[in-house]
């Protein structure tokens, strides 16, 4: 099945559709993004801007090895960067900064590493700024 996502004012990911493969499929067994596109417009008798994306891309990675696609997996919330031609999360606090290659986002420090579960806390970061992981009780 192929994803794709519409985009609202500011690229933002307002819905994500899914599309039989037949559908993107061209007479040369070739996908075409165009053809999902042209598909849901029709169906929906719009005019939107889709752009596919791909369930197994997170991080820049696809997991089952195949080519990453457009960084992540949209989800509603996310953005299109068109020079990035990528998803984007919705950044998760202020102080958290955008890793270019994966474009996702990254805490200003790092998360621990000892097997535990923590949240992120802004407003202890944001008072020391050595702070900022409390565990998750």
């Amino acid at each position: 099945m192929a994803h794709f996502a519409k985009l609202g004012i500011g690229n933002k990911v307002i819905a994500v559709h899914v599309v039989n493969n037949e559908v993107i499929t061209d007479d040369n067994g070739q996908e075409q993004e165009q053809l999902g596109v042209d598909f849901l417009n029709k169906i929906h008798n719009t005019n939107a801007v889709w752009k596919q994306t791909s369930y197994n891309s997170r991080r820049g990675i696809h997991k089952l090895g195949g080519t990453p696609f457009r960084k992540n997996y949209a989800g509603i919330g996310f953005k299109y960067d068109e020079k990035r031609d990528a998803f984007i999360p919705p950044q998760p606090f202020n102080s958290w900064t955008l890793d270019e290659d994966t474009c996702t986002w990254n805490s200003p420090i790092p998360h621990p590493n000892d097997g535990k579960f923590y949240v992120w806390n802004e407003t202890a970061y944001n008072e020391d700024n050595t702070q900022g992981w409390d565990l998750d009780n």
